[in-house]
């Protein structure tokens, strides 16, 4: 299943991971072994760091592997939600039709 997650991070506890290495670490990790279609870097309305990731976890439960490294490491929010692409979204369209 294709994903958006949105991780956000408080820009106190992002500092401190910038600095320590686990920040640069954690999202080299995250690359290797999701091979994300993308990933972009800004801030939230609330300022804190994040990322927001578009990765294929193929199984459901592939989310706590994915989050957790999140979660333990940087202390991050996630929203994690499907998303289609436009290929996806033609499928679904022509599955609707064939009702």
């Amino acid at each position: 299943m294709r994903t958006l997650t949105q991780v956000s991070v408080s820009a106190d506890r992002g500092t401190q991971a910038i600095q320590d290495g686990t920040l640069e670490k954690v999202i080299q990790e995250t690359a290797e072994r999701w091979h994300p279609e993308a990933m972009y870097f800004t801030a939230d309305e609330r300022g804190n760091r994040t990322v927001y990731i578009v990765a294929d976890l193929p199984d459901a439960s592939d989310m706590v592997v994915f989050a957790e490294p999140f979660f333990q490491r940087l202390g991050a929010t996630l929203r994690v939600a499907p998303v289609m692409n436009q290929e996806d979204l033609g499928k679904g369209l022509g599955k609707l039709q064939q009702q």
